[in-house]
């Protein structure tokens, strides 16, 4: 912003007066935006354009961006919450910073770059076209990969020199990387082989039984040397996924420089997810029939079948700390690679690692299934999970009578023993942290409908908080966890979350189903410290569907918790839907910020359509009381004239 005081001046005085110590804008890649010059048809954080947003939020007084799981995914289903653990899409890398070289020789030239542009397919610009980005961004990859080494063995000196420096980074990379590196390239070559990136697609006889298992013990001799075949046939294939792999991960270097050259942190996301991919590269980490999933919950009734794999806990405990099981080690291999990576953790589902919720993978029905599932580690004697007896750590004496299995109340009592065994998972990912120089401030526990005991015990040892989600708060019971009057200190507060509808797509449905009054007088509760006052809030909220947005968004500072996180839908006014949680379609995970963000930002913020965060601030601070206002007056002049500036602000910007 190129206003003679940047309006993050006030902005961040006001988050110091509240109390709150971290304001984060969440965005997954995907959907980030590109100039359109260097627009392929999908975000990438790499991208000039993605940079000029991450500098207007910290224009803005953002002190974080929050990003989504990086993983590749597959052609069937773009979450990235289904992504590889390891390996980084390539689906993300930006050309642009290849064309001006960057990071040594330029590799793309800007009429290749121009050409790709040309590709992008009609409506691209909002939203993904994953098939066509999938498919794009690997041939555009092999044509670099092939510039690559045609600079490498040619005449040109200033070029070669810069390119044997970035052959010298590739040829260290597997060093770097080798636990992760060749499993995925080997599936990349066995998913060319079979034509199907997802092994559920690749033949169940002959060969194609083999490469299904090809990391299982059971597979011996022909296992070791179907490996070796492979490496052979696809050498060149290989080859380029490694070069792949090594582009996108000092491109993520490159972005995480920026940000915080920026000021801004960089936040990484744990998912409690594996891929296929993951799975298949270490089969000797996971259970045998079951898998991973939501239960049925107040917000969600039906419960999800997510069908991921789940830790084998045989696996996961290792009887010497020295020699850690299979499971372990390989979710340590995890987290000291992501905390190498990011500044701090979203923890996806806590649940998963503390008593995954899961359900048996031979039922033919799926949702069934999962609302008859267990608690991984709280089934000690269920008729319908006999296997699971085994690795309950809460005995029967220890659950409550009468209560549902999937309730927090299941288990009613833990001794410390018991909750130090519950916590193996998490504690090696507290321990992972701090041998990074992080600690458990630097974790957000998404926590939403359910708190079983066992996930409570083992956050509270480390003092960590959980999600409240304002937009689900019961209005009827003033105990409900959304509700922001109940938030603690070490919480993380948001309007809503990629799953759930914006804010500007409710406020508008609630202004047409009549519940807008009875909404707004809630929000005017909490931002109000008069009766008067609040009637006149909750009157001006319930005729003003954008006001009563920013109601919301002003009562996350004015809530108790110290860390607030936006999402940039919320941020920017846009009311449609990101994601639907548990399905699967085109337009999950698709949409995306135009080349004209900033442009329709501005005018949103004109017609109170978009979060004014200076007005926001401003209304959380005179939610303290006059005295507190008066105090505090010269602060509040400052947020009132950025507010009504706040659109020109951004177009100056």
């Amino acid at each position: 912003m190129s206003a003679s005081r940047p309006a993050h001046d006030a902005v961040r005085d006001a988050l110091a007066v509240l109390g709150i110590r971290e304001l984060a804008l969440a965005v997954h890649d995907a959907s980030l935006p590109m100039a359109p010059d260097e627009d392929i048809g999908r975000g990438s954080p790499g991208s000039d354009e993605a940079m000029r947003l991450f500098a207007t939020a910290r224009g803005l007084g953002f002190t974080a961006i929050q990003l989504g799981p990086q993983g590749e995914t597959s052609a069937g289903n773009a979450s990235p919450y289904d992504s590889t653990a390891f390996s980084r899409s390539i689906d993300a890398l930006a050309w642009k910073p290849l064309v001006r070289g960057d990071e040594g020789t330029p590799l793309v030239t800007a009429e290749v770059l121009a050409s790709w542009v040309a590709e992008r397919p009609a409506g691209s610009e909002t939203r993904v076209r994953q098939p066509f980005v999938s498919t794009q961004q690997r041939h555009r990859l092999d044509a670099v990969h092939q510039r690559f080494r045609a600079l490498l063995s040619g005449d040109d000196a200033p070029a070669a020199k810069d390119t044997r420096a970035l052959a010298a980074r590739l040829a260290r990379f597997p060093e770097q990387h080798g636990v992760w590196l060749e499993r995925y390239a080997l599936y990349d070559a066995l998913a060319a082989e079979h034509g199907c990136d997802h092994r559920s697609g690749w033949p169940t006889t002959g060969v194609g039984a083999l490469d299904r298992r090809l990391w299982e013990p059971d597979a011996g001799p022909a296992g070791v040397r179907r490996r070796a075949e492979l490496r052979a046939r696809y050498a060149e294939r290989i080859a380029g996924y490694e070069f792949g792999q090594l582009l996108a991960h000092e491109q993520h270097e490159a972005v995480r420089r920026r940000t915080a050259a920026l000021g801004l942190r960089l936040l990484g996301d744990l998912q409690v997810g594996v891929s296929d991919r993951d799975h298949w590269a270490w089969p000797e980490a996971f259970l045998a029939g079951y898998r991973l999933g939501a239960p049925p919950s107040r917000t969600n009734p039906e419960g999800q079948p997510w069908g991921y794999p789940v830790f084998d806990p045989d696996r996961l405990r290792g009887s010497e700390p020295s020699a850690p099981e299979p499971a372990l080690t390989l979710l340590q291999l995890r987290l000291a690679k992501l905390f190498s990576e990011f500044d701090g953790l979203r923890v996806d589902h806590p649940h998963g690692l503390v008593d995954p919720w899961v359900y048996r993978s031979d039922d033919p029905v799926p949702l069934h299934a999962v609302q008859n599932g267990a608690r991984l580690f709280s089934a000690p004697d269920l008729p319908d999970h006999p296997a699971l007896a085994r690795y309950a750590i809460a005995g029967a004496n220890d659950l409550r009578e009468g209560a549902l299995r999937w309730a927090d109340d299941w288990v009613a009592h833990l001794t410390p023993a018991q909750v130090d065994r519950y916590a193996v998972s998490f504690d090696a990912l507290i321990a992972t942290a701090r041998e990074r120089g992080f600690g458990a401030e630097d974790l957000a526990c998404e926590v939403l409908s359910t708190l079983p005991l066992p996930v409570a015990q083992v956050l509270a040892r480390h003092g960590l908080g959980r999600f409240r989600v304002t937009q689900k708060a019961a209005l009827d019971d003033p105990r409900d966890g959304y509700r922001s009057e109940n938030a603690q200190p070490e919480d993380w507060i948001m309007i809503g979350t990629h799953d759930t509808p914006p804010i500007w797509q409710l406020v508008e449905r609630w202004s047409h189903d009549g519940s807008a009054p009875t909404r707004a007088r809630r929000v005017a509760e909490r931002l109000a410290a008069t009766e008067r006052e609040r009637a006149r809030l909750a009157d001006a909220f319930a005729r003003d569907p954008g006001l009563l947005a920013q109601g919301y968004c002003a009562e996350l500072f004015a809530s108790p918790a110290r860390r607030v996180l936006l999402l940039l839908t919320d941020l920017v006014g846009i009311d449609e839907s990101y994601n639907a949680p548990g399905t699967i379609s085109e337009a999950n995970w698709s949409l995306r910020l135009p080349a004209s963000w900033s442009r329709d930002y501005a005018d949103r913020l004109e017609r109170g359509r978009a979060l004014n965060l200076p007005g926001a601030l401003a209304m959380a601070l005179r939610a303290r009381g006059d005295e507190f206002a008066r105090a505090h007056a010269g602060l509040l002049a400052r947020l009132d004239a950025d507010a009504r500036a706040a659109a020109r602000m951004l177009r100056e910007g």
